[in-house]
């Protein structure tokens, strides 16, 4: 995507998140266009509910819960890591898969990788996903978000490698690299993830002349 060919008025977008790994992937992916992020946090937002079973519906309410309280456009996305020999668990509850389990347990990406490694003990169908629904809206009241999909498509390995990521990136083998997503560098990580995947699908859209 050529950043000269995108029309967005707008110099600053809030993101609808407090996560560290998403902000560093986000801001390294938006600078080039000349978008700054600015963490809800830092605006006094709260965190948004997410009810919803879909990762679309949870994007976008987080979006325009964001946006009412800061008058700003605003970014959200809502991912997760899908396992078809777990029915598609972890899903829209990658965050919180070890809490589900069992309310006591931490909420942690090693909690929850290792439920997600003994789930998976003794199963020969490793496939997994990383999905990410980017929402990006202008005002709350936007009635044509811009929506981007990504999927980025691995395997699930018992031993985790690689120190960089969060979330299960040491888990989640990449077999045409031979690595997982914990082993890649952070500027290779941003360049194929199902984030990137993502935002390249919403700025074609943003870039569309009939969006």
């Amino acid at each position: 995507m050529d950043p000269n060919s995108i029309d967005f008025p707008y110099g600053r977008v809030v993101l609808a998140s407090n996560n560290p790994g998403k902000l560093r992937e986000f801001s390294a992916l938006f600078a080039p266009l000349g978008i700054a992020l600015v963490p809800q946090g830092e605006l006094g937002v709260p965190e948004a509910e997410e009810p919803h079973v879909t990762f679309v519906e949870n994007a976008l309410a987080k979006a325009r819960h964001a946006s009412r309280l800061t008058g700003l456009p605003a970014l959200a996305d809502d991912s997760g890591l899908c396992v078809p020999a777990l029915g598609g668990a972890p899903g829209v509850y990658s965050a919180r898969y070890a809490q589900l389990a069992d309310p006591a347990a931490e909420r942690s990406d090693a909690a929850n990788n290792a439920l997600l490694v003994r789930n998976l003990a003794g199963g020969a169908d490793r496939r997994a996903s990383y999905v990410a629904l980017l929402v990006l809206v202008r005002t709350h009241d936007d009635p044509c978000p811009l929506i981007g999909e990504g999927l980025w498509h691995g395997q699930i390995v018992d031993a985790p490698r690689g120190l960089h990521g969060f979330g299960y990136d040491p888990h989640f083998l990449l077999p045409e690299l031979g690595r997982t997503a914990a082993e890649l560098d952070p500027a290779e990580k941003n360049r194929v993830s199902h984030r990137a995947r993502g935002l390249a699908q919403l700025l074609d859209r943003l870039a569309s002349p009939h969006r």
